[in-house]
């Protein structure tokens, strides 16, 4: 640091240097400008202490200022005549955001629809699988429709109709010649299977559902079991030979199962069993619909999402369109659902086969009243 009017006091000659081997009274300065050099010295020294302790005064004095303010009335000029200020209270924590609306589901275009819906009996591997080997390779898979179902949606959506096929119909199947119905998901997979149908029937099949015993058990249980009216006391003949009693029985996933597939323990055998199908598939629908479940988008959504892990599908029915349809049911009256099973004209044997000849005029007949939107005359509630 430099003195006014001297030398550096760490300088030649200064205290502390030994250079010149002289101290400050030695100097050969004058006494009295060595004594005017240190008040000089002494007074900056002063002067710099009294500016630093001013500005630490000013800058605390400020500070404290500020912090006894409240954050609205902070301001560079104190008042002159200081007003005491409130205790500021507690900020309470700002409200959480509301989630996201969800994105609206489409509506269906206008106009009926055809969805064949198909129960596989294939036990060694999912019908998914066995239906993408056919399909890749035209090679034929142990799995046959175990249930054939056509669900015909009208335009408004506010009913279903059931239409009941069994397995057991000798019928020409498509590319391949005369056969059991439910063989052609055997030897095409499930576009040869929709194409027998739509050609019996003479009509249009829009979508095609699957789905094989595993995926069923799997929806059941998922949906928490199921209530189903059970109209003939019965004990099934396979897996578990469940008791089914009349009336209401909660039924989980292996249950409904067995009261789907049981046809022995009946007089009139698969004609009971496609009833019961019919039975189940209102009872799954009821579940579904039920306290107005699919007004809500997002479990539609989740809905569609837990399915996909189960139901095989054509195609062109991807899950956009899946929740389409589901959603567009929301209005559904489970009680009107109408049913009926397609007519038959006997049964008989054919290569050594028990089989059920089909009624083609009645078939026409039906055909025809779901071409037109008159398969409420056919099918009751």
């Amino acid at each position: 640091m430099s003195i006014p009017g001297g030398s550096d006091p760490s300088g030649p000659g200064g205290p502390g240097n030994s250079g010149s081997g002289q101290t400050g009274p030695t100097s050969s300065r004058p006494a009295w400008l060595v004594a005017l050099g240190r008040r000089r010295w002494i007074a900056a020294l002063v002067a710099l202490v009294l500016v630093v302790a001013a500005g630490i005064a000013v800058f605390s004095l400020n500070r404290a200022g500020q912090e006894a303010q409240p954050a609205a009335t902070q301001t560079q000029t104190p008042s002159a005549t200081p007003t005491p200020t409130p205790t500021p209270s507690a900020t309470p924590p700002p409200a959480p955001a509301p989630p996201p609306q969800p994105a609206p589901i489409p509506d269906l275009p206008a106009g009926p629809m055809n969805i064949l819906v198909i129960g596989s009996d294939t036990r060694d591997v999912p019908a998914r699988e066995a239906a993408a080997h056919t399909a890749a390779t035209g090679e034929p898979q142990d799995q046959r429709a175990d249930t054939l179902m056509v669900v015909h949606v009208p335009a408004d959506r506010r009913n279903l109709y059931l239409i009941s096929i069994n397995r057991d119909n000798w019928v020409d199947i498509p590319g391949f010649g005369s056969a059991k119905i439910n063989a052609a998901l055997q030897y095409g997979g499930i576009d040869m299977q929709t194409a027998t149908v739509q050609q019996l029937l003479g009509i249009t099949i829009d979508h095609t559902l699957m789905l094989d015993f595993g995926g069923f058990k799997i929806l059941v249980d998922g949906l928490g079991g199921i209530d189903v009216n059970v109209p003939i006391a019965f004990q099934s003949t396979i897996d578990t030979q469940h008791v089914f009693n009349a009336g209401v029985n909660h039924l989980d996933g292996q249950a409904a199962l067995e009261f789907s597939r049981e046809r022995h323990a009946f007089a009139d055998g698969d004609f009971q069993r496609v009833r019961d199908q019919q039975i189940m598939l209102r009872a799954i629908l009821a579940r579904l619909t039920a306290g107005g479940a699919l007004n809500d988008v997002n479990a539609v959504r989740s809905l569609v999402d837990f399915a996909s892990c189960c139901l095989t599908v054509d195609r062109s029915f991807d899950p956009v369109q899946a929740a389409m349809l589901a959603y567009s049911l929301r209005n559904l009256d489970v009680n009107a659902i109408g049913s009926m099973t397609l007519p038959t004209a006997g049964d008989g044997f054919v290569a050594g086969q028990s089989v059920l000849f089909p009624d083609y005029g009645g078939i026409a007949a039906v055909g025809a009243a779901l071409r037109e939107g008159r398969i409420g005359d056919f099918a009751k509630p």
